[in-house]
């Protein structure tokens, strides 16, 4: 059977702040470099972190990026969603208290 396709979407916990010093970025960007070099296999994309996110509702926007902002995404892909959801339990985003929304990238 063929890999299927998840996306992680990134969202930071309440009190995530980006590092402050360049020493402290830099080895954010360690961090996350060997995660991903751990599922290097099943990246399609590597995607991107996210800017200032708006949350649009019906009765009106949220600025702030509302109660849970995205803060970037993946394209993976993995045998099944507890490959997908395994995978993505050592992610730094999870270990500093955020979380990733594993879901599946439907064929259309």
């Amino acid at each position: 059977m063929a890999d299927k396709r998840f996306m992680y979407i990134y969202h930071g916990g309440g009190d995530m702040r980006p590092p402050e010093t360049e020493e402290a970025r830099t080895a954010e960007m360690a961090r996350w470099q060997s995660w991903m070099d751990g599922i290097r296999d099943h990246i399609d994309d590597e995607g991107a972190p996210a800017g200032q996110s708006h949350t649009v509702r019906r009765d009106g926007v949220a600025h702030d990026g509302g109660p849970n902002p995205v803060f970037g995404y993946t394209l993976v892909h993995a045998a099944d969603i507890d490959e997908a959801i395994e995978m993505a339990k050592d992610c730094p985003m999870v270990l500093d208290g955020g979380s990733i929304e594993v879901c599946e990238a439907v064929q259309m």
